[in-house]
């Protein structure tokens, strides 16, 4: 992977839907960073024997699923995520991905939930595959939104994950653009995210309101993973839900996905990354097949 030089490059790199294929790189609060141990924010809302877990992506609110979750929490128990430093929720030392989903799977442990369904955007899609591939006896059902198992290999076929990554200098990048030089930035990134441009302005603001030191450690941490193999371990069922641009490499994201064999993929119409926007109908139609409500 070539060395990132600007804040830009490192944010283009790893948001446009494009750069991405061709990189590899309601309710109630119950557990807020600031009062426990976990790594997020979780509401809880709605009613019904069975889970559903949202995750949002990189820098995003839990907000993001508002449509999604009233969709379901007449007929299931809701806990929406949003993790710590995004979006406004406090920030949390020494931020991980291994770390973020080693605390949702003890969350969902100590809160006695029964083998819920997970369902991900983005970083959150990633992190869906990794609770399943990791812990097979907590996940009844995974919902992946346009995420791959490990996005550095797209550019680097040979990529191998770092035992020790070095992210300081990207940390540096980030933390030290000014807030116009990152609003900018934030605005032109969006346009490539988010179709729906009555959304674009609200995605920036997460990523405005969340934690830079944060946004460097986990975008570093993040490119850094690799899930190809660990996928394997999966035994649920798992709904991924594509952009419509991967359909123009669908051999690479076949390749990504072969060894997660009891994977759907489905392919959106129109849109860009954020599909549960830019594809609603469909989006909703592809969930009320895959997630039971009678």
């Amino acid at each position: 992977m070539k060395k990132l030089t600007t804040v830009s490059t490192v944010f283009l790199i790893f948001f446009s839907p494009i750069s991405a294929a061709l990189m590899t790189l309601c309710g109630s609060t119950i557990a807020r960073t600031e009062e426990s141990p976990y790594t997020f924010e979780v509401q809880k809302s709605g009613q019904g024997e069975n889970a559903i877990i949202f995750i949002p992506g990189f820098a995003s609110s839990a907000s993001v699923w508002d449509e999604t979750k009233a969709k379901f929490e007449k007929h299931y128990t809701c806990y929406t995520l949003t993790m710590a430093g995004f979006a406004g929720v406090k920030p949390q030392p020494t931020p991980t991905f291994k770390n973020w989903e080693t605390s949702i799977a003890r969350f969902i442990q100590e809160n006695d939930i029964e083998k819920p369904i997970i369902v991900g955007h983005s970083m959150g899609g990633v992190m869906a595959m990794a609770l399943a591939a990791d812990y097979p006896q907590l996940v009844k059902k995974i919902v992946v939104v346009d995420a791959l198992p490990c996005l550095s290999a797209m550019s680097n076929p040979a990529f191998q994950s770092a035992a020790k990554p070095d992210c300081s200098a990207m940390v540096r990048q980030i933390t030290t653009a000014t807030n116009e030089q990152f609003y900018q930035m934030q605005k032109m990134t969006m346009k490539g995210l988010v179709a729906d441009t009555a959304k674009q302005a609200l995605v920036v603001e997460w990523s405005m309101r969340s934690d830079r030191n944060t946004i460097g450690e986990m975008f570093c941490d993040f490119s850094n993973t690799d899930l190809r193999e660990r996928i394997k371990s999966v035994e649920c069922p798992a709904l991924i839900l594509l952009e419509p641009y991967f359909k123009n490499i669908s051999s690479a994201i076949d390749s990504q996905y072969k060894n997660l064999k009891t994977a759907q993929l489905q392919y959106a119409n129109r849109g860009l990354h954020f599909i549960m926007y830019d594809d609603k109908e469909w989006y909703f139609s592809q969930l009320d097949h895959f997630i039971p409500t009678k």
